[in-house]
């Protein structure tokens, strides 16, 4: 399996930085991951986590961006709205 740490659309880093942002209720991207887990009460540090399970990090990583993707869906189904109003 492939693992791609970057956005297809290099350009768009910054935007989805601020989604990230937006659905996790923090003004940092990079605090999101840690507000996540602190809600799923999984240990994530600071720094090394070879500790944390597979089923941990899963479990962040879904629930953001789960999260992100329900809120781009929500933001393209009111942009489709708004264009048939036009």
């Amino acid at each position: 399996m492939s693992r791609r740490r970057r956005p297809l659309v290099p350009h768009a880093r910054a935007g989805l930085d601020a989604l990230k942002a937006r659905v996790a209720n923090v003004s940092d991207p990079d605090q999101a991951k840690y507000e996540v887990a602190e809600e799923l009460d999984v240990p994530l540090q600071h720094g090394y986590n070879g500790q944390l399970s597979a089923h941990d990090a899963g479990r962040v990583g879904g629930q953001l961006g789960g999260k992100m993707v329900k809120e781009m869906v929500r933001m393209a189904l009111e942009a489709a709205s708004q264009k048939d109003r036009m």
